[in-house]
């Protein structure tokens, strides 16, 4: 018997259904539940290739009212071996329909251990359609058993020749479908394991900041989660959908990708002197000591003077270390020492006069807070830059759309006062808000920063809360942020 216009129509309507749902839990309901109103069967099972053996992934029993599988978690039951001593292997592996109108009277399959279980549960199995799922290519994908088709009098009947067309035409579309979400699902997964990598190298990079990114994300996924939950306890709708909860954590994998080619020795500045600015300074004073030792010895210094220039090159080289140490504020006191310092000479080897503190020395340690030049902080704020530019090389998917605005605007501030575009008020998304708490906390409290000790989880509200009552964060997601003590692992 041919397929009828109504029953083209309904195939149809299931394929767009089909084609339309990404998450493969959904769409495993969404096959069977199909499935069992076109054969208008009591029962149903959807299995799928695993190995060497088909595992359960959705049944449903009507009359029992059962129901398993469509929360994710697999049927309680031991996967089924790919043989041909099982009729739903047996029918994968011929990759044919097979059709039993009584299981009772079956001479053909061997249903003994089918019945054991109806004895077991309290069912009466009668009539049975099993259907292999295969793609195009014919690779095995899983198989539709349904259960006991009833009659329009709800009597338990064979499963009509027609119905059987139709479940095959179904289930080939299925295959193709769920097919299709699982490379989707390989793509997404393997295109999040790059943003790792790619996060992981940016941390890597320096070991002062190797779990930023890493704490962040985590963070970041609890707070979503608590925002969502807060939202439901009001009668809310949640804020953040599956997809949404994605793009915006992807946002925070990526925020600091632009450090890929931020300069080492910037990003690993311990404090305000270089590594090498520091050297040549201790060899001076050194050098200094040395050359007033040879005054003394020549009789052209007394040993009083002599120890004085010591005690001064001794005092100078601690007060420095002080200073481009200072985690805090160098004081209006300290800015005298070093302009004095800066002003004092000596009478080099050459005869010429040499300051104690070279004029870029003195500029390094001037640096009021922090540890870095103007010119440094430049290089640094540069990063967000990169990022914007590398993640516009990057093709994403409508449901990521926003992951290079999000990344690239997270210094950003309510007041207009961060980088790099100066952004204010309602031009600052809430996704670019959340990640800009989540940053700035995490920088406060990290306990591996070249430049200052980590602060108290206390402290580090203080501070967010500062920023909030000053205009530069979002005050209702820094309150929201602090009650949700998403940080605790």
């Amino acid at each position: 018997m041919g397929m009828r216009q109504k029953d083209v129509d309904k195939i149809l309507e299931i394929g767009v259904l089909l084609s339309s749902e990404r998450d493969l839990n959904r769409l495993l309901e969404k096959i069977l539940s199909s499935v069992m109103e076109l054969t208008r069967c009591d029962a149903g099972t959807l299995y799928l290739l695993d190995g060497d053996s088909l595992r359960f992934k959705i049944m449903r029993n009507d009359t029992l009212g059962k129901y398993e599988g469509g929360d994710g978690r697999d049927p309680n039951l031991p996967p089924v071996p790919l043989d041909r001593e099982h009729v739903c292997s047996l029918a994968l592996l011929e990759n044919r329909t097979i059709v039993v109108d009584d299981v009772k009277n079956c001479r053909e399959y061997d249903f003994s251990g089918h019945l054991k279980y109806d004895d077991k549960i309290g069912y009466h199995t009668r009539s049975i359609l099993v259907v292999p799922m295969r793609n195009r290519e014919g690779e095995k994908i899983g198989v539709l058993q349904m259960i006991n088709a009833m009659d329009g009098q709800g009597n338990i009947c064979p499963f009509p020749e027609d119905t059987v067309l139709l479940v095959e035409s179904v289930a080939s579309q299925a295959a193709i479908t769920i097919q299709n979400v699982r490379y989707i699902r390989a793509i997404k997964g393997l295109f999040q394991s790059f943003v790792r990598v790619m996060s992981s190298a940016v941390d890597e990079r320096t070991p002062y900041n190797g779990n930023h990114t890493r704490h962040m994300a985590a963070c970041g996924e609890k707070f979503i989660d608590y925002l969502n939950e807060n939202a439901r306890s009001r009668g809310e709708k949640e804020p953040f959908s599956k997809d949404h909860r994605e793009e915006l954590l992807m946002s925070i994998w990526f925020h600091d990708i632009g450090k890929l080619v931020t300069p080492l020795e910037v990003m690993n500045k311990e404090s305000r002197l270089l590594p090498p600015q520091r050297r040549e300074f201790l060899h001076r004073m050194e050098t200094i000591r040395l050359l007033a030792k040879v005054e003394h010895v020549q009789g052209n210094l007394t040993a009083e003077e002599y120890d004085k220039v010591t005690g001064q090159t001794r005092e100078a080289e601690a007060f420095v270390e002080a200073v481009d140490k200072e985690d805090g504020y160098v004081t209006d006191e300290m800015m005298a020492q070093l302009k004095d310092l800066r002003d004092r000479t000596y009478t080099g080897e050459d005869g010429k006069t040499c300051p104690w503190l070279s004029r870029e020395e003195y500029d390094m340690l001037s640096i009021r807070r922090g540890n870095l030049s103007p010119e440094e902080r430049g290089i640094m704020e540069e990063h967000v830059v990169i990022t914007d530019k590398l993640l516009s090389q990057i093709q994403f998917s409508p449901e990521l759309s926003h992951v290079r605005e999000w990344a690239a605007a997270h210094h950003e501030a309510l007041n207009g006062m961060g980088y790099p575009k100066g952004k204010k008020g309602t031009e600052i998304p809430m996704e670019v808000r959340i990640i800009t708490i989540l940053d700035i906390f995490d920088a406060l409290v990290a306990a591996d920063r070249p430049y200052k000790k980590g602060k108290s989880v206390e402290e580090a509200l203080g501070i967010l809360m500062d920023g909030a009552e000053k205009g530069r964060l979002d005050k209702e997601l820094t309150q929201l942020f602090a009650d949700s003590r998403c940080w605790k692992k």
